[in-house]
């Protein structure tokens, strides 16, 4: 069992918003804690998040609700009402203020929230929490996930811990991170010190996954500080959230609806981090790229169409740029058809790493993302809305 970190528990049930698994899932803290979370930038966000980026401008809260297989997004006064109300049965229950309370939904999209059932749910949720478990709630959290998301770390120097959770598989683009994702951590930090940690933590990781290229109306990522096991060296802390952080975006690229493949696209000799960035989605995102991957096809061409997509990055020149499949390089030294031939197992493989070098600075970022199947095509022609 992988255990919260000190200061944390939680409850996870089945309430019935759509079937037989669970999809209940609350972690409180011990009393109101230090706390920071980013959310989609959607124009369509949900009554979740704009509930939760209320409640949060605080920088403290005493527990986050998480209901899964219904987004409640585009329901309209109603599901802002209900939102509101599952966050302030949430905290009667736990003995604290509505605000203090986080609120998470995810699923389909433009249907109401059982209400009868989820007010039964909140009723049973008992007044003291006291499981430290933190895979029921990485379970709880599931939607068409193929397996619970989970990751920890230990800071440096001390006894202090991180633990992540996450679900994702399907409509990922990131717009501030993606998903929903929920860490814990029982280092003492200030609001503030949190905030920015994790912000910078969040650009480097769930900023830089893809599935899709669709960005979720419902995106979510918290996280929260009991401070139970004292303070920690700032940096070291800043790291082990960020190996958490980009475990679980890996985990989230490599189980994306249908994917066979982790496409791991490195960019490097760019002028900024923000050029990197730009060039290295519009690889991953090109489906071209992607159903080469899945066809083990080490075609560099799509590659270098994705890269020349990026017109307003003048300062690309096709003549300075490399590029490479794994450690071969396939661009500017050119392979015969035998020596492509060989790169196919390599491009079948479970991870493939596509890297780049553009010739325009020395910065560089690295994103991931999966490759495209018919699994994914027939998935979501089924999915129902």
């Amino acid at each position: 069992m992988t255990a919260l970190p000190r200061g944390f528990h939680s409850h996870v049930a089945n309430i019935g918003v759509k079937d037989d698994t669970d999809d209940f899932v609350v972690v409180a803290a011990d009393s109101t804690s230090p706390c920071a979370a980013v959310f989609t930038k959607s124009r369509f966000a949900g009554a979740s998040v704009t509930v939760s980026r209320a409640n949060v401008a605080d920088g403290k809260a005493r527990a986050v609700v998480v209901i899964s297989k219904n987004a409640n997004v585009a329901t309209g006064r109603q599901g802002h009402d209900d939102a509101v109300e599952v966050a302030r049965s949430v905290a009667d229950r736990l003995g604290c203020e509505p605000t203090d309370v986080i609120i998470t939904s995810t699923g389909v999209i433009g249907r109401r929230y059982p209400i009868d059932r989820i007010r039964a749910g909140v009723a049973a949720l008992p007044a003291t929490l006291t499981s430290e478990d933190a895979g029921g709630p990485a379970r709880g959290m599931m939607t068409t996930d193929t397996v619970p998301k989970l990751a920890q770390a230990t800071i440096a120097g001390s006894s202090a811990r991180i633990v992540g959770m996450a679900k994702g598989v399907g409509m990922i683009e990131p717009d501030m991170a993606t998903h929903i994702s929920l860490m814990f951590t029982d280092a003492e930090l200030s609001s503030n010190e949190l905030d920015a940690a994790f912000r910078r933590v969040v650009d480097r990781t769930f900023n830089c996954v893809s599935i899709d290229t669709d960005t979720s109306t419902s995106d979510s990522s918290v996280i929260m500080a009991s401070g139970a096991a004292g303070p920690v060296d700032l940096g070291a802390f800043e790291s082990a959230l960020h190996d958490v952080a980009l475990a679980l975006t890996k985990q989230i690229a490599r189980d994306g609806e249908g994917a066979h493949s982790l496409i791991e696209v490195h960019i490097d000799a760019a002028r900024d981090v923000a050029q990197a960035k730009r060039v290295a989605k519009a690889i991953v995102n090109s489906p071209l790229v992607k159903t080469a991957v899945h066809g083990g096809d080490p075609n560099w061409g799509r590659v270098a169409m994705a890269v020349g997509k990026c017109s307003d990055d003048v300062d690309i020149d096709q003549d300075a740029v490399v590029i490479r499949f794994g450690e071969t390089e396939v661009y500017p030294r050119l392979l015969d058809d035998e020596a492509l031939a060989g790169l196919s197992s390599y491009m079948r493989g479970s991870d493939v790493r596509i890297h780049v070098t553009l010739g325009t600075g020395t910065d560089a970022a690295t994103v991931w993302g999966c490759d495209l199947s018919d699994d994914y095509v027939r998935f979501n022609a089924d999915y129902t809305t």
